[in-house]
């Protein structure tokens, strides 16, 4: 079990690793985190294997305990080198950890890994709700630049710099991170956006946008989804020195999705941005992401440059 940085140490709680071995053969062996929960790593006589670890810690800005969960690549080491850093956020009342157990993001990143298709990569699943990851609900926003992020940079071997960091999301979380891409764009190197729940005139009947009390204060209201959606932020981004490379995908039987996608593409490659599109067969559902993932993993995180 790596050993915790020393700052900041006293913002984390109920730390539990979640230890998957990478390979058949492995040795477990019992240690306690530095929080005093008991925990599981495995280990391969070959090499550690990646981890998955759900983590939290107090957040000032949200005033609450704030979740995470983590991937650790094969071989991470606390000390010594550093590793490239990915943020994904989930959808609209889901789960960080479903990116693992319904998205398997554990064993995709492992094996995109073990092929150098991508580096060894940290990755970073926060816990969202139904806040959109904008300041209405709550200030979630703001708590993930200003304390996700050095708490994360403070814990774990990660580099600290755009040209290392990467942020994704599918359906809600695809809003919040093409959103904090293009306000944010010096924070970020690249993008990744599967399913999301971008629409640009307004959400569909059946959106949850409609209906989880963040776009409105009584019920929905359009003035205030068009203000905080992406195409409000365009202007801001496009005058920046930055241009980022996206990878978008969708699928076939999410028609206003694909439609939404596709006028993303068009736009985002019209100026002058790298982008890839993947439409395949499948609807709004992890099956689809999960097949998605590996494309979407290798495009985002060819702009890292951990050397």
């Amino acid at each position: 079990m790596r050993r915790l940085f020393r700052p900041l140490a006293d913002l984390l709680c109920c730390a539990v690793a979640l230890a998957v071995p990478a390979h058949a053969a492995f040795a477990a062996s019992s240690e306690t985190t530095a929080g005093g929960t008991p925990s599981l790593t495995l280990a391969s006589p070959a090499a550690q294997p990646s981890t998955v670890e759900s983590r939290s810690f107090h957040s000032n800005v949200l005033q609450r305990d704030w979740s995470y969960v983590v991937y650790l690549p094969p071989g991470y080491h606390a000390h010594g080198r550093r590793y490239p850093v990915l943020y994904l956020l989930h959808g609209n009342n889901d789960d960080a950890m479903h990116w693992v157990t319904q998205g398997r993001l554990q064993t995709t990143a492992d094996s995109l890994i073990a092929h150098k298709d991508i580096p060894p990569v940290v990755i970073v699943m926060p816990q969202g709700g139904t806040d959109w990851y904008v300041d209405r609900k709550e200030k979630i926003e703001t708590a993930f630049f200003t304390e996700l992020l050095p708490a994360i940079e403070a814990h774990y071997a990660v580099f600290a710099d755009r040209k290392n960091r990467v942020i994704g999301g599918a359906s809600m979380g695809g809003f919040g991170a093409l959103r904090y891409a293009m306000l944010r764009p010096e924070q970020f190197c690249g993008v990744l956006l599967l399913s999301p729940a971008i629409y640009s005139t307004e959400p569909p009947p059946q959106s949850a946008a409609r209906h989880v009390g963040v776009f409105g204060e009584h019920g929905f209201d359009p003035e205030v989804w068009h203000a905080l959606n992406y195409p409000a932020l365009w202007q801001h981004y496009v005058s920046q020195p930055y241009r980022l490379p996206m990878f978008i995908g969708a699928g076939d039987y999410e028609l206003v999705i694909q439609a939404e996608a596709s006028t993303l593409y068009k736009r985002w490659r019209e100026a002058g941005n790298p982008a890839a599109l993947r439409i395949i067969g499948g609807g709004h559902n992890w099956d689809l992401w999960a097949v998605l993932l590996p494309a979407a993993l290798k495009y985002a995180l060819a702009c890292t440059q951990p050397a």
